[in-house]
């Protein structure tokens, strides 16, 4: 904020009224504030504090200009103290003027006072002076120019010259006890008592700033510089911006390992998430355990913009802690929470976007069908007279999201909470596909007994709904099959205003019918409370008690009307179901931690003790054969199928619960080797009547700096050069409980002296040796930093073995009950290497570039599948499948091979008529006629999982514009294009198809319409893909004077915005995780590119 010339007379005016209000600006002084800035600019770092304290600062523009690079990290201090440390060392001393705090340059000493002043006694010290001088070097001996040098507790000070060089002017009564700070950005400062001399100079050294900065890892937090694991943080101003799925897409391309996929465009789908691999056959999903301020959450609930960090544990040693949840990774999120801001404040931030197809499949036209008719290749029975676009039909034209989220947060020292709440409303680029949710949260801190004591409520609420189809999203993917298929020369609606069906041809329905006669909805209510008691009794003992209860609550009905084909062709005569499911998940747990520093030595023991448990109860019903529509699903015993006996009921209910036992200790000597060691030892009840439910997961991690050893204090390359390695154990949860007992289920009914009974056999063989899967990882890392901060980054290499991997194997019935038993005997291998690598090439007061490239390698390997007790009839198993009609599996998974490998029929070319030529299992090209397509012609075609990632991230601000583009790609794979594969189809003739179908295969021959739908090799693509992300351009209006909002911002982004990539399909992002990778849906809901504005404002 720039000083005017009423702003001065206003100060001057009111002078004794700031006098009169010395206590009232002390009070502010001593309120606590949490504040963290990183690299950035004094005039940035003022208006972050602006926010903060929804203060005003006053001063000149050039009293703030050429200062950057400031790092400062308050957590709960003193108003008074931020100032001082922000300020001080610049040679700016500050006031309080009302709400107004008002900046000006010290005064110095080289200016004699006028002696005719009598009226300023307090300058009469000043008459007589000493002066020193100096030179300011850095840790290279190179002269530092624009350092700030000043006299503690005084507002006097200078700078050093463009040499270097310094002269101060003291007090002759000060210069004994005079203390001099020496301060640069970017340079530890020092204080150096001046002693009576006249010549002072002094080197100062690079600062390690960065290494301060806080990261969360488990139960706890750790300064970077401390952490010996391979963890990741990404903070908010970072993530992607836009209107994406869920939280977890804000990581895209963000951190090295973590691939965050988005192949959907459903606005009900979610991102999906593999962090270094696979890591089960069929025990457990793939997911990280994803904790949200410390309570076990989903990414899908929390909402994006309330989010302030989220740190991600890679590697075994660093989600040991957590057990049997670990092994796939732990997402921490730190939503924005409750401090000791002292006047309330608002901010708001919002957007509104809308989006088109990234890719638009090219289909035949109506013009097209009737030219193939005329050509003879379609019969002339085949037009209908219309001329319809279904893909346009069952679109919306430029659909609209918006986004809001309002902010009050205040409070005191003794209290302060923040509550926010947020509505999304997302409509999908398809008819009636969207999805609208309402949060409101609240986080309330309170402080007791001298801030010993404090307790923290947090309480959320959120209301969610969309419109739901029969395979429980938004958009049933059938419906867009069948607008692919549909012959274009059809009409949408018959004469009558009826919508057109032909229900004699098989599987083949109108699209639009099948949106606008059904009818669907479901709701989710989430509630959650979770309370936080920390005592701190004594200097460096933390004891906390943790307590979370969490209630959801879904409910859903689906109906399809008796104008349905399903109703029309099946004579169902209204066709509807509901379902409800409620689920009640509690956690507490206990901590006590302490930490001790002596002399050179640091240390900290943590225990704890965790329970969590869950209750889930599902119901639902079908019925059909209403007499009426008017009811929907609303009223589902209308119907009189369930009179006699043709309804569908069913119920379910599970608990499970774990318990967890576990602790840690840390060691630091000298912050030159560093030390972790951690156990956790838990049960969970999946593993019931197993002889030892129990599993106990260790990990260790060791550090060393060795940029603080003593032959490395002659080099002026690195900042900071970190050598880690970890070793850590984590497990592998199942779904499925009762694993270790024996179990029997009901199955169908049989006829017993004249009545059916239904009966009721064997289903689950006893396995009392049944253990966890393990994950045994060892991880090397390197963390450095290079001049001066300038070039910061990681290496890290892992390798990963799971163990005891969850199988059905085939056993002989009897002796057994059941004909299969589930046992731990496989073995999977996950290795790789990461890298990281960031750079500021620019970093002035007007102008900063960032940029960031992150890259890694991963190889999934099934080592084994057997052991002397169980064995597999053959080294490999079949996965995947590319459904009806084709109906084969897609996937192999061999032992000793990578996971995701394509297996089928490999094609050398097609004949001149155009039929495949297929090779055989002894390597020779076979006519298709002569072809005998058995499992032993099956060849693998490729691989669905990458071998490459890598994300490259700029940031770039000048002045109050800013602009970001995040990049991502993949690399070393291939994609099984199935939208191909059936859409090319040329067998049934009355089936509009991709245009693509018309090309010559391997430019000999266009497919003969003899041909039946297969998958081979010709279907399998290249899925390398590099993909300009998110693309974002701002504008802060710094300077807009105003009372009520402080530096609103408005900006403009894309999603998705361009993609390069050989792959014909709509989206080369396709799933990663499980067994079968690389699998394009011929039903997915194409993904979308958006196009966004948005507004932040702070009131």
């Amino acid at each position: 904020m720039r000083i005017t010339f009423s702003q001065i007379i206003i100060m001057l005016v009111f002078t004794g009224i700031s006098f009169a209000n010395t206590s009232k600006g002390q009070g502010l002084l001593d309120k606590r504030v949490d504040y963290n800035i990183q690299n950035t600019s004094l005039t940035n770092a003022i208006q972050q504090l602006e926010k903060v304290t929804n203060l005003k600062f006053v001063y000149r523009k050039n009293l703030v200009e050429n200062e950057f690079g400031l790092s400062i990290d308050a957590k709960q201090e003193k108003l008074g103290a931020v100032l001082s440390k922000l300020l001080t060392p610049r040679g700016i001393t500050f006031d309080i003027i009302g709400d107004q705090i008002v900046l000006a340059k010290a005064v110095t000493a080289a200016k004699q006072p006028d002696a005719a002043n009598t009226d300023e006694p307090e300058n009469a010290s000043l008459a007589v002076t000493k002066t020193i001088t100096g030179k300011v070097t850095d840790d290279h001996d190179q002269p530092l120019p624009g350092v700030s040098v000043s006299i503690k507790g005084t507002t006097m000070g200078t700078q050093t010259d463009a040499n270097g060089k310094y002269t101060l002017n003291i007090p002759d009564n000060e210069i004994e006890k005079a203390i001099l700070i020496f301060s640069f950005i970017g340079f530890n400062s020092q204080e150096i008592p001046a002693g009576g001399r006249s010549v002072i100079n002094v080197r100062l050294v690079a600062s390690q700033s960065s290494l301060n900065e806080v990261i969360v890892i488990g139960y706890g937090s750790q300064r970077k510089g401390d952490v010996t694991s391979s963890v990741a943080t990404v903070k908010a101003e970072n993530f992607v911006k836009g209107p994406v799925l869920d939280a977890g897409q804000l990581l895209q391309g963000k951190v090295a390992g973590l691939s965050v996929s988005a192949p959907s465009g459903d606005p009900t789908s979610g991102s999906v998430i593999l962090l270094r691999g696979n890591t089960t056959l069929l025990g457990a999903n793939s997911d990280p355990l994803v904790l949200v301020d410390g309570v076990p959450g989903s990414l899908k609930t929390v909402v994006p913009e309330d989010i302030e960090t989220i740190d991600v544990l890679k590697d075994g040693s660093a989600a040991a802690i957590y057990g049997v949840r670990g092994t796939n990774g732990v997402i921490i999120v730190t939503t924005k929470r409750a401090s000791s801001n002292f006047t309330n404040a608002v901010d708001y931030s919002g957007y509104v976007s809308t989006q088109t197809l990234a890719r638009e499949p090219k289909l035949f036209t109506a013009a097209d069908y009737r030219a193939q008719i005329a050509a003879g290749t379609r019969d002339k029975s085949y037009d209908l007279g219309s001329s319809t676009d279904w893909l346009k039909a069952i679109s919306n034209n430029l659909p609209i999201t918006t986004v809001h989220t309002l902010t009050l947060r205040g409070g005191n020292s003794k209290t302060n909470y923040l509550a926010s709440v947020n509505y999304r409303s997302l409509n999908g680029i398809f008819q009636k596909s969207d999805n609208r949710t309402f949060s409101g949260r609240v986080d309330i801190n309170h402080y007791m007994f001298d801030d010993k004591l404090k307790i923290n409520f947090g309480l959320l609420q959120q209301d969610n709904a969309f419109t739901q189809t029969q395979d429980g999203g938004s958009f049933n993917g059938y419906t867009y099959r069948q607008a692919i298929l549909q012959n274009p020369t059809a009409p949408i609606k018959n004469a009558d205003g009826t919508y057109f069906e032909q229900p004699s041809i098989f599987n083949y329905q109108n699209p639009v019918s099948m949106i606008y006669n059904s009818d669907g909805k479901t709701s989710n209510t989430t509630s959650k409370y979770n309370s936080t008691i920390t005592l701190t009794p004594f200097d460096g003992l933390k004891l906390s008690a943790l307590g979370s209860y969490t209630r959801f609550n879904q409910t859903a009905g689906y109906s399809e009307n008796k104008q349905n084909i399903s109703n029309i062709r099946d004579h169902l005569n209204g066709y509807p179901g509901v379902g409800s499911t409620q689920s009640i998940d509690r956690l507490l747990e206990l901590t006590a931690e302490y930490k001790k520093t002596m002399g050179d030595h640091s240390f900290s023991v943590l225990g704890g003790y965790s329970y969590q448990d869950n209750d889930t109860f599902s119901f639902f019903e079908q019925n059909h054969d209403f007499p009426t529509d008017i009811f929907s699903y609303n009223n589902i015993g209308l119907g009189r199928a369930a009179a006699n006996g043709l309804g569908v009921e069913s119920s379910s209910r599970s608990e499970t619960n774990l318990i967890s036992f576990f602790g840690r200790a840390t060691y630091n000597y000298k912050d030159r080797y560093l030390l972790l060691a951690s156990v956790r030892r838990e049960a969970a009840s999946q593993l019931y009547g197993a002889k030892e439910p129990w599993g106990t997961f260790p990990a260790i991690q060791v550090g060393w700096r060795i940029t603080k050893e003593s032959f490395m204090k002659g080099q002026h390359v690195f900042d900071d050069l970190k050598l880690r390695a970890g070793y850590g154990v984590t497990g592998n949860q199942p779904a499925q409980g009762f694993l270790g007992v024996g179990l029997l289920g009901y199955g169908n009914y049989v006829l017993s002296n004249g009545q059916w009974v239904q009966t009721l056999g064997p289903s689950q063989n006893p396995n009392p040796n049944l253990r966890w899967e393990e994950k045994h990882e060892t991880d090397l890392g390197l963390d450095y930093s290079l001049l001066k901060g300038m070039i910061t980054g990681s290496v890290d290499l892992y390798n990963r073995k799971i163990e005891g991997l969850l199988y059905d194997y085939a056993v002989p019935s009897p002796p057994n009950l059941y004909p299969s038993t589930r046992a731990n005997v496989g073995t999977m291998q996950n290795k790789g290497i990461e890298f990281l690598l960031n750079i500021t090439p620019i970093r002035k007061a007007d102008f900063q570039w960032t940029t960031s490239f992150n890259f890694s390698t991963n190889s999934n390997k099934l080592i084994s599948l057997s052991n002397e007790t169980y064995q597999t009839t053959s080294n490999y198993f079949t996965t995947g499948g590319t459904g009806e009609p084709i109906q084969t599996f897609t996937n192999i998974v061999t032992v000793g091979k990578n996971i995701g490998d394509f297996y089928g029929f490999k094609v050398t070319g097609v004949s001149a008529d155009g039929q495949w030529i297929y090779e055989d299992r002894n390597g020779n090209s076979v006519a298709y006629k002569d072809f005998t397509h058995s499992f032993e012609d099956k060849k693998v075609l490729g691989n669905g999982l990458p071998k490459y990632y890598a994300g490259w991230n700029n940031s770039i601000r000048y002045k109050d514009w800013d602009f970001g583009v995040t990049m991502r790609g993949a690399f070393g794979y291939q994609i099984l294009n199935f939208q191909r594969m059936y859409y090319e189809n040329t067998s049934v003739q009355y089936y509009n198809r991709l245009k693509s179908a018309n090309d010559k295969v391997f430019g000999t021959a266009v497919l003969n319409k003899t041909m039946p739908l297969e998958f081979n090799s010709y279907y399998i693509e290249n899925g390398d893909f590099w993909k300009i992300d998110n693309i974002n351009l701002g504008y802060t209006f710094n300077s807009l004077k105003s009372k009520y909002i402080h530096a609103p911002r408005v900006y403009v982004s894309t999603l998705n915005t361009f993609v390069i990539t050989g792959y014909k399909g709509i989206d080369p992002e396709v799933s990663r995780s499980g067994l079968d990778p690389g699998n394009d849906n011929r039903d997915k809901y194409p993904t979308t590119r958006t196009f966004t504005l948005g507004l932040s404002a702070n009131f």
